[in-house]
């Protein structure tokens, strides 16, 4: 399984599409043939997964409590499966670009096992309020 990280800065076209990074491309090919989903989260963005590693995240949200119901219809009821065009391109569908207020300045952030999917603007402040909140306490551990 690839582990993707990095940044690139990108731009939805007049009809939704992304041009998938090339550094990132061949990984998706070997990996799943192309074949990605895109979801919902919470924080604004979009995530990307591999269709095999969403298949076990959405194992695992299936299987929350009824307790959780209302997340497993956010996360559920907004994955779309997507696939690489032969060009490298991803449709993102209207509701999933609304709800994650994607216009035409994109980020495309490496996550590990998946990417998320963001508004070059709403990351922007996001990243400034995660700086001015500082360090948590979680990451006192890490030396980077």
């Amino acid at each position: 399984m690839s582990m993707f990280q990095g940044r690139s800065a990108l731009s939805l076209d007049a009809k939704g599409r992304m041009s998938v990074p090339t550094r990132h491309r061949e990984a998706l090919m070997f990996q799943c043939e192309g074949r990605l989903t895109l979801t919902r989260h919470p924080d604004g963005c979009l995530l990307l997964y591999p269709r095999p590693v969403w298949e076990t995240v959405r194992e695992r949200i299936a299987g929350l409590p009824i307790s959780a119901s209302a997340w497993k219809r956010f996360f559920l009821g907004n994955a779309t499966d997507v696939e690489l065009d032969g060009t490298g391109r991803l449709l993102i569908a209207p509701e999933l670009r609304q709800g994650a207020a994607l216009d035409k300045d994109i980020v495309l952030l490496g996550m590990g096992a998946h990417f998320e999917l963001w508004d070059a603007a709403l990351l922007a402040g996001k990243e400034q309020e995660a700086i001015a909140g500082g360090i948590p306490e979680a990451l006192s551990g890490i030396s980077i």
